[in-house]
């Protein structure tokens, strides 16, 4: 494959940064760990991952296990493109740690053509569930198109729970504030209703009955939210 000179300049980059890290590490154990995920059924993400790893003569980074899992599960090459790619989406899901801003920002700069498709990463980050604590002993088992297609499920999951909670806040606000406006109405109107004057009595006692019917309904809405609240948590 043809690299442009930025793209070579990523990729040496990281290939030095993981030279590194493994003068420090016992390599071994990371190839036997592909070789285990290489004996894994067709399909699984254990062995896609080990196929991909194997089929370009790399293996696990120490430290960055999970980095790896990332470019499978989310179809990223491992290449620079690919690699920067995945740090918009890894952004765009809510990772922003110091790693993945500096590799997305290097290479940004060396590549703003492909700004474009960068930002649409980001927002198909956006559009998934949180995978920052993700790794591959939770789904090395699981088949790669169902973990997929459940990691873009569950979001819309959350984000509907998220709608549902916005609703139920706004309902407690709501039920709060007929409370306070018929305690108020009720309150203000309470003297007037000691008068001997019939016109203050008849002016008072309309709004006081609205206000307690204020408090009424504001009450019976506190009710039935905490019979919700408490059937969610049941269930």
């Amino acid at each position: 494959m043809k690299y442009s000179v930025p793209e070579k300049l990523i990729r040496q980059a990281f290939f030095f940064s993981v030279w590194c890290i493994e003068q420090w590490h016992d390599m071994s154990v990371y190839h036997q760990k592909v070789a285990a995920l290489k004996q894994l059924p067709d399909g699984t993400v254990g062995r896609e991952l080990a196929d991909c790893l194997l089929a370009r003569e790399l293996t696990l980074v120490p430290g960055f296990e999970s980095h790896d899992l990332k470019h499978i599960v989310l179809a990223y090459e491992l290449e620079p493109v690919g690699e920067i790619r995945l740090q918009a989406f890894m952004l765009g899901n809510g990772n922003w740690t110091l790693p993945s801003m500096l590799i997305f920002l290097f290479g940004a700069l060396l590549l703003p053509q492909h700004w474009r498709l960068f930002r649409q990463d980001f927002h198909a980050g956006q559009q998934c569930a949180p995978l920052a604590t993700l790794t591959i002993d939770d789904c090395q088992h699981h088949s790669l198109i169902e973990l997929r297609s459940q990691l873009f499920s569950r979001y819309q999951e959350i984000k509907l729970a998220s709608k549902s909670n916005i609703h139920a806040r706004l309902s407690l606000l709501g039920s709060y504030g007929l409370l306070a406006v018929g305690i108020a109405a009720m309150l203000f109107c309470y003297p007037f209703l000691w008068s001997a004057n019939v016109a203050d009595l008849i002016g008072a006692g309309f709004p006081f009955v609205a206000g307690a019917i204020l408090v009424v309904g504001g009450l019976i809405n506190l009710t039935l939210q905490a019979n919700l609240r408490a059937k969610g948590a049941n269930s």
